[in-house]
């Protein structure tokens, strides 16, 4: 009866499926923190499906941390009891590996058509995981004619036992349909969104926020420096438009790497391929602004909107000249901030509560962390090769092998010398445990 006696308006926005209705919910709670929303307020983060297309087996796997260990990512996801229900449906249609298949594991699997039948080849196999990232994708109607056109052929030549197959999947495709509607898109209307609305009218521009990009830059004592890109479509994170960089000289000089980032970002390439954002927030004050905006210039791309947000008092930081935009006085003092101004910048200080705030905080953090997880991945790399490297026998090639396989040095070690054989053959296995086991 509190709630319903606080109600002064109500509005809706309408998704594809139910997991994308839990996903947006469990977004717009943790952005806006509402009083009664108490269960979704906790720091349990969204479930990934994580398939590792590199390795000569791939594996189909749920995590709630993803890494940038060049494996496929499909999310994210809220509910994760209805992502892995799906899984398991998907997998009578499309047959994949849960844990990396050894020469002594059961093929009870295999005979109830979980995993790839005996027989059939790592690229066949990959072939199929194609048709599931596809499925992943949206692609669920196109998927379904074409079971049903192949089913009709191997029946035309008389293969029914192949069409038996095909039309099982077929079936068992449709049922997942009706049973769960499963998207990882986040493209969702959500155009009256607070937060967007709030800070197109502060920065007076025309263009609705529909892509926004974040940049970072992660390094330890100028190593292994990385940076990272962020998109955030319609408010909401989309993963699958993350990118990564890693600067061609290791600087430690936050300037330069944020520079080199922004120029490759805007290349004629990039731009062709991925677009151009509606806004740019670098994580960063002064410094780092005039740095992307004078790499942003020599791209001319001088239209595109940039933006700083300073740590310390997570102020928004406008070059006066540069960063395409104009302050709306009266949109500060509506929101009860204040603003400083000097020769060349306007510090925008507006409450940590306001919607504003906390998207532009959303995506400096998670720019952050995308950065730090590829700097810490570079790291334990270089950690990893290095004491493979004293390992006799071993040359690059089977370093980036393992590596690409088990992930870290400590997962090597803990491997078995039978996981060791499937990945490099016996006499190199034996030398790496031996090695290791010193």
């Amino acid at each position: 009866m509190a709630l319903v006696n606080e109600i002064v308006d109500t509005d809706w926005v309408e998704t594809e499926s139910e997991i994308d209705a839990l996903f947006l919910e469990s977004e717009m709670v943790k952005r806006y923190m509402p009083r009664y929303n108490v269960l979704l307020r906790d720091d349990k983060s969204q479930i990934f499906v994580r398939i590792d297309m590199k390795s000569e087996w791939p594996t189909v796997t749920t995590t709630r941390h993803p890494a940038d260990d060049n494996a496929e990512y499909f999310g994210p996801y809220y509910n994760g009891y209805a992502v892995k229900k799906a899984l398991r449906y998907l997998r009578k249609t499309f047959p994949f590996y849960i844990k990396p298949p050894r020469p002594r594991d059961s093929t009870l699997e295999a005979s109830i058509g979980l995993v790839p039948p005996p027989g059939m080849s790592s690229k066949e196999y990959k072939e199929n995981l194609r048709k599931l990232v596809r499925y992943f994708e949206g692609g669920r109607k196109k998927l379904a004619s074409e079971l049903e056109r192949e089913m009709k052929t191997a029946a035309r030549l008389h293969d029914f036992e192949n069409a038996s197959v095909l039309r099982n999947r077929l079936r068992n495709l449709v049922e997942l349909q009706q049973r769960i509607m499963f998207g990882d898109r986040e493209f969702l209307d959500i155009s009256k969104d607070q937060a967007l609305a709030d800070l197109r009218e502060l920065l007076n521009l025309r263009d609705s926020l529909k892509r926004i990009e974040g940049y970072d830059v992660s390094h330890m004592g100028g190593t292994n420096v990385v940076a990272s890109m962020v998109v955030f479509t319609n408010g909401v994170s989309d993963r699958a438009e993350y990118r990564k960089f890693k600067t061609r000289i290791e600087h430690n000089n936050d300037f330069y790497n944020m520079s080199e980032t922004i120029q490759r970002r805007f290349s004629e390439k990039n731009t062709s391929t991925w677009g151009l954002p509606e806004l740019v927030v670098i994580d960063g004050g002064k410094g780092q602004l005039d740095a992307a905006l004078t790499a942003r210039d020599s791209r001319e791309q001088q239209t595109i909107p940039f933006i700083g947000l300073a740590k310390k008092e997570e102020q928004i930081v406008i070059d006066y000249k540069r960063s395409g935009v104009t302050v709306n006085r009266h949109k500060v003092e509506q929101l009860g901030g204040r603003m400083e101004s000097s020769e060349k910048y306007i510090l925008i200080s507006l409450p940590l509560s306001s919607h504003i705030v906390k998207l532009l905080q959303r995506i400096r953090d998670e720019s952050h962390r995308f950065a730090v997880s590829y700097h810490s991945v570079l790291k334990r790399q270089k950690q990893t090769a290095s004491m493979l490297e004293e390992i006799p026998g071993v040359g690059p090639a089977t370093r980036r092998k393992i590596i690409r396989h088990f992930g870290s040095l400590r997962a090597v070690a803990a491997a078995s010398e039978a996981d060791l054989e499937a990945v490099v053959g016996t006499t190199k296995a034996k030398l790496i445990r031996q090695s290791l086991s010193q």
